[in-house]
C-alpha cells in the first residue's frame, strides 16, 4: 500500500513540474521525494550487473524514510488554515487542500504497515492547527440554549473542509496501526481539554462528530479517562453555576451514558460522587430540557448498576424542584416516574414522606397539565403497587390534595382523573378513606374557625381606626398566648 502511495506521490509531482507553474503548491513540495534506484540496464550497454549491488536492509530503511518524508510533508501541507468567511478567497488552495486531507484519509484506511512516532506527531499537530480555535462572539447572543439549537441553528463555513478533518481524525483513533502508548503522548491531558472545548460550537454537526470521537479516546486511550471524567464534571459544575450556557451538555451526556454503562459493580466512591455533584445539579438550568432525555438515561444507569441510589436520586430531584415554571415541573414528573420505575421497597419508604407533600402540591396545581401529568402517576402497576402497600402514611398526605381537587378544580380532566384516584383509594382501604375524611373535616373546620376570628379582629381594627387611634382594640374572641404572671412591666428610666 505505501508502495502505490509514494507511487502516486511522484506521479503527481511529476505532472504538476511538467504542467507548468504550481511553484508553491502541492506538487512542488512532493517533488523532493528520493529518485528510483537505477535498474540493471542503465550500468552498461553489454546489461552487466552493478558492481556494488545495494544491500536489501538499506533499500528497506530507504523505502521507510521514503514513506515517512512523504506522508509528513502531505501533513505539514494541511496544516495551513484559511479563511472560509469569504467563498472566493484562496479557493483553488483550499481545494486543493481538501484533496489532500481525502487522500490522507484513504491512505490511513488502507494502510498495512504502522504509522511511526514522527507520522503520528505530525498528525496530531495538523489536527490541533486545523481543529482548535475560537468560536466568533457573533454566536453568543442573549438566547437560551434552547432557542439557539431548535430556531436558529448555526453552521460553520469551514464545515467543508472540518468534516474531512475530523474524519481523519476518527480514522487516526480506531486505527489499529496507530499504536496507543505511542501516541499517548501526543494525545495528552492538553489535547482532550481542547477537544472538549469544542463542545460548546453551534455547529450541530461539529458536535455529533466530537462525540464519537470523544467515545473512541476513551475506549483506547484508558489513561486518560480519569482526566476526560473531571474535565466533564469541571464543564458541567461552569455550566449550572457560572455560565448558564453551552451547547454542547447533550452530546456530553450522551457520551458518558455508554461510559456510565460500562462502570464495574460496585460502584467507587469517584462514581458517586460523579452522580450527586454533577449530574443532579444539571437539573437546576432553565435550559434542562434540551438534554433531559440523556441526563435521565445517565442517571437510570446510575441506578440499574447500584438500586440505593435511587433516594438520593429522589431527594436530589426534590432539592432543585421548579415551583414557578410549570413546563419544567412536568419534565421533573416525567423523570420521577422513570426513577420509580427502578425503586425498591426499601429505598421508597425512606423519602415517601417528603416526595407526596411534593406530589400533593402538584395536584393541586391550576396549571392542569401539571395536575393531570401527577395524577397518571397511580397508572404505574409498580408505584401503584408501593403506594398501596404504604397506604397508611401516603393516603393522610394526598388526600387532602385530592378533595380540594373535586370541589373547586377549575378543569374537568382534572377532577374526573382525581375521582378516580379517589376511588382507587376507596376499594383498597375504605376505612383508611373514611378516616382521612374526618380528619380533613375536622381540618377544615378548624381552619374556617380561624379565618372567621381573622376577619373579627381586622374589622374590630378598621373601627378603631376610624374613631380615632386613641381608643384600645378589646378582641375578646381571639385566643392569643397571656403573657406569663411573673412577667413585671418596667417604666422606661428618664435621664
Amino acid at each position: 500500500m505505501w508502495k502505490q502511495f509514494i507511487g502516486k506521490l511522484s506521479w503527481k509531482a511529476m505532472k504538476s513540474s511538467s504542467g507548468g507553474g504550481g511553484g508553491g503548491g502541492a506538487g512542488s513540495l512532493l517533488a523532493k521525494t528520493p529518485p528510483a534506484l537505477p535498474s540493471s540496464r542503465e550500468n552498461g550497454a553489454a546489461g552487466k550487473p552493478s558492481a556494488s549491488p545495494p544491500s536489501p536492509l538499506a533499500g528497506a530503511g530507504a523505502e521507510v524514510r521514503s514513506r515517512e518524508e512523504a506522508f509528513i510533508q502531505k501533513v505539514n501541507i494541511c496544516c495551513a488554515v484559511y479563511d472560509f468567511s469569504d467563498r472566493g478567497k484562496d479557493s483553488p488552495e483550499k481545494e486543493r487542500k481538501r484533496q489532500m486531507l481525502m487522500s490522507l484519509v484513504d491512505c490511513i484506511g488502507a494502510a498495512e504497515e504502522p504509522l511511526t512516532e514522527t507520522m503520528i506527531a505530525a498528525c496530531v499537530r495538523m489536527f490541533a492547527a486545523n481543529l482548535f480555535r475560537v468560536f466568533p462572539p457573533k454566536v453568543r447572543s442573549g438566547t437560551t440554549a434552547s432557542e439557539t439549537e431548535e430556531d436558529e441553528p448555526f453552521f460553520d463555513p469551514s464545515w467543508y473542509h472540518l468534516q474531512v478533518v475530523y474524519e481523519f481524525l476518527l480514522r487516526f483513533v480506531t486505527s489499529s496501526l496507530v499504536d496507543a502508548k505511542v501516541a499517548r503522548k501526543y494525545v495528552d491531558s492538553s489535547f482532550v481539554s481542547k477537544l472538549l472545548d469544542l463542545f460548546d460550537s453551534d455547529d450541530p454537526r461539529e458536535r455529533d462528530c466530537l462525540k464519537t470521537i470523544l467515545h473512541r479516546i476513551y475506549g483506547k486511550f484508558m489513561g486518560n479517562r480519569p482526566f476526560i471524567r473531571k474535565a466533564v464534571s469541571n464543564i458541567f459544575y461552569r455550566f449550572v453555576f457560572e455560565t448558564d450556557h453551552h451547547n454542547g451538555i447533550a452530546e456530553l451526556l450522551e457520551v458518558f451514558g455508554s461510559v456510565i454503562s460500562g462502570f464495574a459493580k460496585p460502584l467507587k466512591e469517584e462514581h458517586k460522587l460523579f452522580l450527586w455533584k454533577a449530574l443532579i445539579p444539571l437539573h437546576k438550568p432553565k435550559s434542562v430540557g434540551v438534554y433531559l432525555p440523556q441526563l435521565t438515561y445517565c442517571i437510570t444507569q446510575f441506578i440499574e448498576k447500584e438500586p440505593k441510589l435511587a433516594g438520593t436520586v429522589i431527594r436530589g430531584l426534590l432539592k432543585y424542584w421548579p415551583v414557578t415554571n410549570s413546563q419544567k415541573e412536568m419534565m421533573f414528573l416525567g423523570e420521577l416516574e422513570e426513577v420509580l420505575e427502578l425503586t425498591d421497597m426499601a429505598e421508597f419508604q425512606k423519602c415517601m414522606v417528603p416526595l407526596f407533600r411534593r406530589i400533593a402540591s402538584c395536584l393541586n396545581s391550576s396549571h392542569f397539565q401539571v395536575a393531570e401529568r401527577a395524577l397518571f402517576l397511580w397508572n404505574n402497576e409498580h408505584l401503584f403497587d408501593m403506594i398501596s402497600q404504604n397506604r397508611q402514611v401516603i393516603l393522610p398526605i394526598i388526600y387532602p390534595a385530592l378533595e380540594r381537587n373535586t370541589r373547586c378544580h377549575w378543569n374537568q380532566s382534572v377532577l374526573n382523573v382525581t375521582m378516580n384516584v379517589r376511588k382507587m383509594f376507596h376499594d383498597m382501604d375504605e376505612r383508611l378513606l373514611l378516616t382521612c375524611q374526618n380528619n380533613f373535616e375536622e381540618e377544615e373546620e378548624k381552619r374556617a374557625a380561624t379565618e372567621e376570628r381573622r376577619r373579627l379582629m381586622w374589622e374590630q381594627l378598621e373601627r378603631s381606626a376610624a374613631h380615632g387611634y386613641h381608643q384600645p382594640v378589646i378582641a375578646t374572641d381571639v385566643s392569643f398566648p397571656p403573657p406569663p404572671s411573673s412577667a413585671r412591666l418596667v417604666a422606661p428610666t428618664v435621664t
